[in-house]
């Protein structure tokens, strides 16, 4: 007996350490797949037509051809990517100074946007204005915005950047609408105003996320929208609300928490503006009821939030009518400009399937290129050598540089390109 129980007692302690191993084995195996520690890292997937722009961006663009480094340890997961960007947008954000501007529409709505002149000289040594659209619900204040504000300064840009409407916790609403989804009212506004008070700039067109949706809507949707317009630039959006919104409800890649996430801070942007938007108002639209105010407390998704308020301030009859008209999708063929779209292989917001849109854009029309990072996160990009993010992310660097190279290229290409001969041609 005694043998016996010395016999046990001293595999005991081996049993607890085979199972200490394998927690730790579990542990580790976790945190490799959730932080794609496998993932490779490379430069992004390009789509382009073989042209004489093409072969010019190349050339001049390094950032395109060369390999994107994340942050070692955390870097290649697309959720950690985007809640640091969703969280604290960027690290040792500048603070550039700017004029706010106020603009006030037919409906008597009152856009603002910031302008922030150049703090050098540009490369061209000409005059050219970065016309910016931030991403939903955000501003000119926004530490992402911040910081490529001043980064796009000093290298000789002016920047004005739109303040979508309601967004700014300190600006009243001044009629019963706010920012939509692809209203390009206010971004009009803030565009034809650059182009008065600067007659002599050219303009680089600059959109994020639900911004890069507005800006090209608004190029596609008039040629003379276009006129002044160096080249466009869209990161990190969808497309199609119509496609997204079926895949935004899905939980893979936590797609539906981040939807929940959203939709939690529209509501409480709507709500800090309720008394203009759903009070005793003789402007307000008549479908916007005490009723659709019941159903925003009670909404989970955007979707809902769109469905019940949104779409009601330019008067849609559904959310598909709504998603198919505001959405930049039927515009895309129509923009002949330079057209750079960019989108992270990891981001869990844009599913992967919305993706064949800008891949078939660029497959088609010389002007575009589709830009395509394995690691990025939404709208993070962030670079570093191990743990801690450097100031500058690879988006940032990105757009200057692509704006500079085309600036170049408008500059120095032949009178009559491959391109300018295709887009007479379309037209």
């Amino acid at each position: 007996l005694k043998m016996s129980a010395i016999l046990e007692t001293s595999e005991l302690p081996a049993v607890f350490d085979g199972v200490k191993l394998a927690a730790v084995a579990a542990v580790l195996y976790v945190i490799v797949r959730c932080l794609n520690l496998k993932s490779p890292t490379a430069p992004p997937e390009l789509i382009y037509q073989d042209s004489a722009l093409a072969h010019f961006l190349l050339k001049s663009c390094p950032l395109l051809t060369k390999e994107y480094i994340p942050p070692l340890i955390w870097g290649k997961s697309g959720h950690i990517q985007t809640a640091l960007y969703g969280k604290m947008g960027r690290v040792r954000s500048p603070h550039p100074y700017g004029l706010r501007k106020y603009l006030t529409m037919p409906d008597g709505a009152t856009a603002t946007f910031d302008l922030f002149e150049p703090r050098s000289e540009h490369c061209i040594g000409e005059d050219v204005t970065m016309v910016i659209c931030p991403g939903i619900a955000n501003h000119s204040e926004k530490q992402y915005i911040r910081t490529f504000v001043d980064y796009a300064q000093k290298n000789g840009y002016r920047c004005a950047v739109l303040n979508h409407l309601g967004a700014l916790p300190n600006i009243e609403l001044t009629s019963p609408r706010m920012f939509t989804y692809g209203c390009t009212w206010e971004f009009g506004a803030m565009v034809n105003y650059i182009k008065k008070t600067y007659p002599e700039t050219q303009l680089v067109v600059v959109g994020f996320s639900l911004g890069g949706n507005i800006v090209c809507k608004y190029l596609g949707e008039s040629q003379a929208n276009q006129e002044r317009v160096l080249c466009c630039v869209s990161v990190c959006q969808g497309y199609s609300a119509l496609r997204a919104q079926e895949t935004f409800m899905q939980w893979d890649h936590c797609r539906r928490f981040y939807n929940f996430l959203m939709a939690d801070n529209m509501k409480k942007i709507i709500l800090s503006h309720r008394q203009v938007l759903f009070g005793d108002n003789m402007k307000k639209p008549q479908s916007l009821s005490d009723a659709d105010l019941s159903k925003l407390y009670t909404a989970t998704s955007l979707m809902q939030i769109d469905d019940n308020v949104m779409r009601k301030f330019h008067g849609y009859s559904s959310l598909k009518e709504y998603y198919e008209e505001e959405s930049c999708l039927q515009y895309l063929h129509k923009i002949y400009v330079p057209l750079l779209l960019v989108n992270a292989a990891d981001d869990p917001l844009v599913h992967e399937s919305l993706l064949s849109i800008p891949r078939a854009l660029s497959e088609k029309k010389e002007n575009v290129m589709h830009v395509l990072p394995l690691h990025g996160g939404h709208l993070g990009f962030f670079e570093g050598s191990v743990l801690f993010p450097e100031p500058l992310t690879w988006m940032d660097k990105l757009v200057v540089q692509y704006a500079n190279a085309i600036c170049q290229w408008e500059k120095t290409k032949p009178h009559c390109s491959d391109t300018e001969q295709a887009v007479s041609g379309q037209e």
